[in-house]
């Protein structure tokens, strides 16, 4: 799977795994002023942290189901 779209630059090289455990800013598009306000906000240090967050997963539950709705 090619995730250069999805991660910054310095960060194409590494494994999943290194992802998943790098700085939340790791993700393209998220500053290092976001990832301080969600490490503020809801402790989120890492890309792992952030996916395991209750709020996004609650999210996508909501999504997904909301997308089988009659």
């Amino acid at each position: 799977m090619n995730i250069n779209k999805f991660v910054d630059k310095k960060f194409e090289k590494m494994t999943l795994k290194e992802i998943a455990a790098a700085p939340v800013d790791a993700i393209a598009g998220i500053s290092e002023s976001d990832a301080e306000l969600l490490k503020k906000a809801f402790k989120v240090k890492t890309v792992s942290d952030l996916a395991k967050l209750k709020y996004v997963k609650w999210a996508q539950a909501i999504c997904t189901l909301a997308d089988g709705e009659l």
